[in-house]
């Protein structure tokens, strides 16, 4: 196993980790350990070339960090991804030697479920190192978090709901959600049980027709998903996908969704606000798996109602957000910002 400290600025720590023998390659970034041990899921996908996994370490661990921050968690902000095809790389040694090291961080950071991974390869990875969350068996297990994290963001729908149509019951309007991994699939549930319409992508056909089948559900192109006419658009897959090509494209009077970094640069937030697309700021829709893990990490006993008690409290501080942002005539992107920024300034001794 080959590991390589990677200079990055504005991250505490950033490492590159190889095995040849195992096809192994990928990174962890630490972007903050100033409110806690830095905590994030570890990703594995296809990227085609190890500079775009990189990126996405480094603007998912920051977004990690702001994530925690909001849901008022003793946790940094830290990210791992893994180079390769979650469906045909994987394999039990290639999770172990990743489990190796996290062992080597001594605790820096925290691994857990992400996407094109599962409770049974946090397993894997837990044969290696105490520092994994999102497992299925234990003490203080917590499971996939996505349940919990669709629970987040179907709430945080209902506050933009309420500010931009003045009722945060969903039945009758219309919900475009983009991506049916397991957040998605979970997200689409709730939305449904809610009466909403939905509209629906995602890069497997077999996923698109169980949601036609068991949602009711319109189903387009991925390329589509962005024109479409809607209430509310729900990015649940990749980030970076709200940028200046696709704003434009917007049909739709909100955004809000469980996708990391959904805007491509900062500039995006003021093109959405100056479009009138109230936009949901996604660290704080999207906490709730982080809040699940969380439970794991730090060991808490009465796990549900821990859980419920900080999904309530996201769900106010949306509706502050959003209500300081039409005050301030702003992005809500810019006053959650505001508001992470804060909590991150150093305290006085």
């Amino acid at each position: 196993m080959e590991i390589t400290p990677v200079d990055v600025p504005e991250h505490e720590r950033v490492i590159e980790f190889k095995d040849a023998k195992l096809g192994l390659l990928g990174y962890v970034a630490i972007h903050s350990t100033q409110l806690g041990p830095a905590a994030g899921g570890v990703r594995m996908r296809p990227y085609d070339h190890p500079a775009e996994a990189l990126n996405d370490a480094l603007r998912l661990s920051r977004g990690m960090t702001f994530k925690n921050a909001a849901a008022d968690l003793p946790l940094g902000g830290g990210k791992a991804v893994i180079v390769g095809d979650p469906a045909t790389d994987k394999t039990p040694a290639l999770l172990q030697a990743f489990g190796r090291v996290v062992q080597q961080l001594e605790g820096q950071y925290w691994t857990a479920e992400d996407m094109g991974m599962t409770p049974a390869d946090m397993a894997q990875i837990g044969t290696e190192t105490a520092y994994v969350a999102g497992l299925s068996d234990g003490d203080y297990a917590s499971g996939d978090p996505s349940p919990i994290t669709a629970r987040g963001i179907y709430n945080a729908i209902r506050v933009v709901a309420a500010h931009r149509f003045g009722c945060a019951a969903l039945k009758g309007w219309t919900v475009a959600v983009q991506g049916l991994g397991n957040v998605g699939w979970h997200l689409c549930r709730l939305l449904h049980d809610d009466g909403a319409k939905l509209i629906v992508t995602d890069i497997n056909p077999e996923q698109i027709a169980r949601a036609v089948e068991r949602f009711s559900a319109k189903a387009v192109e991925t390329n589509e998903i962005y024109a479409v006419e809607a209430d509310i658009f729900a990015p649940c897959a990749i980030g970076g996908i709200l940028n200046e090509v696709s704003i434009p494209q917007l049909k739709v009077a909100a955004v809000a969704g469980g996708a990391n970094n959904q805007l491509a640069t900062d500039a995006d937030a003021d093109r959405l606000h100056a479009r009138g697309i109230l936009y949901a700021p996604d660290f704080v829709a999207n906490g709730g798996g982080i809040v699940n893990v969380a439970t794991e990490i730090l060991q808490v006993e009465d796990r549900e109602a821990w859980v419920g008690l900080r999904l309530r409290s996201m769900e106010n501080t949306m509706d502050r957000i959003l209500t300081r942002a039409r005050a301030e005539s702003v992005s809500p992107h810019k006053v959650a910002a505001s508001i992470v920024q804060e909590l991150l300034q150093p305290r006085a001794a």
